[in-house]
């Protein structure tokens, strides 16, 4: 089963000091299946996050359709969550608060939200500290909590937008583990964006790179390797090497590197 999406889509915005309309992305044509984990890659600016906006429902497209489980999207989409490289945390709710914010929202009573958010929090490594307020967690812990919380409305597709880059890279590695094994157990659909290559093939079933602004996609990249549950395991596989050389190659890294991290 398809769970997301987008035929022909092309998103323009108006530039504000010139009143024209400037092209984000064009003929965007891509489909994820149920369960499958994909990654978008591109040059800073080629209008990734405006694909999940527009998968999200938050921006509906210039050009073409954008849909989810079969469903046109002409708003936004509760099968969809999204999930930002800030943990926006509430920092008037402690961490078990935060993470039952949707389930309040949907009117799920308190002792079905405690069970889901203290059975998450366990898996997110964060057991014991539900009452703690954001404040008082480091970086990682945060994010760890934003996951959570992005799970804890059981959606069928999740938009993961660089969710790990202001992390240390220890970190990131920890909370890649956490991520994938979640996705893989619970089968759930993801579309991620990162700049990160090795981050991107090890977490990843398919990778889809991008042109410059307008962005398009240029090429699609099938990820057949073992281990997409434990991206610490995959990232040994001698294949990661010219995978991440195919991806420089196609993003031009030796000309950009600045744009690449």
């Amino acid at each position: 089963m398809i769970e997301i999406e987008f035929r022909k889509v092309g998103k323009s915005f108006v530039d504000r000091q010139t009143a024209q309309a400037r092209a984000a992305v064009t003929n965007v044509n891509l489909s994820i299946k149920s369960g499958e984990v994909v990654s978008i890659i591109g040059p800073s600016g080629c209008g990734k996050s405006t694909l999940l906006n527009m998968g999200a429902g938050l921006y509906l497209p210039t050009e073409g359709e954008v849909f989810v489980s079969g469903e046109r999207v002409t708003k936004p989409v509760r099968k969809v969550a999204f999930m930002l490289q800030k943990d926006l945390l509430m920092p008037w709710r402690n961490i078990r608060a935060n993470v039952t914010l949707g389930l309040e929202i949907d009117g799920m009573r308190e002792a079905e939200r405690r069970r889901i958010a203290d059975e998450l929090l366990a898996k997110c490594h964060l057991k014991g500290f539900e009452e703690h307020y954001p404040y008082q967690l480091s970086g990682g812990m945060r994010q760890r909590a934003a996951l959570a919380r992005t799970l804890a409305v059981d959606p069928q597709v999740l938009l993961l937008d660089e969710p790990f880059s202001a992390l240390d890279a220890q970190t990131k590695m920890v909370l890649q583990q956490d991520l994938a094994k979640m996705l893989y157990e619970k089968k759930k659909t993801a579309l991620f964006i990162t700049h990160d290559l090795v981050e991107a093939i090890a977490l990843s079933d398919r990778l889809l790179v991008m042109s410059e602004r307008p962005g398009t996609i240029v090429e699609e990249i099938v990820v057949d390797l073992p281990f997409r549950d434990n991206p610490l395991e995959r990232r040994k596989l001698p294949e990661i090497g010219p995978l991440q050389g195919r991806l420089m190659e196609l993003l031009k890294v030796g000309k950009e590197t600045a744009e690449l991290h």
